[in-house]
């Protein structure tokens, strides 16, 4: 049976892909972008199958809107896909206040939105799939990224609660974590310089340097491969909650996990102290 999605971030990048995929296979989308005009190519090849909303996922109310104008012209939500999100690149000390905000305010509190909005249709349901988009960079920290990852980490622990929250009215949730994909013309990915910059500090410049090289050696990934593997993963029966998309990361991840284990364990005696007694 075909499914009934809802993308967010349809316009370029991963989130277009996921949208082509699903349209290709004959299922029908409700693609959000802050500009509808971008998607006119896709509504000229599949008509009545997609649906274009004008959302901007920071604004709360447009979020339930659109997911009622979805609902309405579909029926029902089987797939949620929450891609929109962008990088802001910067140390800590370079972030002004209004970037960190508009960072958490379209990354986190833009997912929130939308999940607030379609979980109603989702519990009356008692079906439906949510596919956070976070990063790589959810689960492991670099220098010059503290707000992205601050946005990223709260997205994980916010959907793995979540799963736990609907699971019993049948609901699912997965997230993903892509590594680097070349979602801009075909190139390689720059983190660097993708217009989301801080004012640079020139006390951070070498770092900078240096961190430009070694993101520079990660393999850029196929966003079309990914949107083929999106399709697997939500016609899975038992699908997991969390998934990479790439491997460039994954040995880096299997030793940051192992690097915590084995601080833990060889501060367990200060951490026992910490905890203290109260029968003294």
């Amino acid at each position: 049976m075909s499914k009934i999605w809802f993308v967010t971030g349809s316009s370029r990048g991963l989130g277009r892909k996921f949208v082509e995929a699903a349209l290709a296979r004959g299922d029908q989308v409700a693609a959000s972008a802050r500009r509808t005009a971008d998607l006119e190519d896709l509504v000229e090849s599949y008509g009545d199958a997609i649906l274009p909303v004008e959302l901007d996922v920071t604004d709360r109310r447009s979020a339930f809107e659109a997911v009622e104008r979805a609902v309405e012209r579909f029926g029902r939500l089987d797939v949620i896909v929450n891609n929109a999100g962008y990088a802001l690149i910067g140390a800590v000390e370079e972030l002004s206040e209004e970037q960190l905000r508009d960072q958490l305010e379209t990354n986190l509190f833009g997912a929130v939105w939308v999940i607030q909005a379609v979980l109603p249709h989702l519990r009356k349901q008692r079906s439906g799939h949510i596919v956070q988009v976070t990063s790589a960079a959810g689960l492991f920290s670099m220098p010059l990224g503290g707000g992205y990852h601050a946005s990223k980490w709260a997205l994980e622990g916010l959907n793995d609660a979540l799963a736990q929250e609907v699971a019993d009215f049948g609901i699912k949730v997965t997230i993903i974590e892509p590594g680097g994909f070349a979602t801009r013309s075909g190139k390689n990915p720059d983190p660097l310089n993708n217009g989301h910059l801080a004012e640079t500090n020139a006390a951070y410049d070498a770092l900078r340097q240096r961190l430009a090289s070694a993101l520079g050696a990660q393999p850029a990934g196929d966003p079309s491969a990914a949107a083929q593997t999106l399709l697997k993963l939500v016609d899975s029966d038992n699908p997991p909650l969390r998934v990479l998309f790439g491997t460039g990361f994954y040995p880096m991840l299997q030793q940051v996990y192992a690097d915590r284990l084995q601080t833990w364990a060889q501060w367990q005696d200060l951490a026992a102290e910490a905890q203290g007694s109260l029968d003294r």
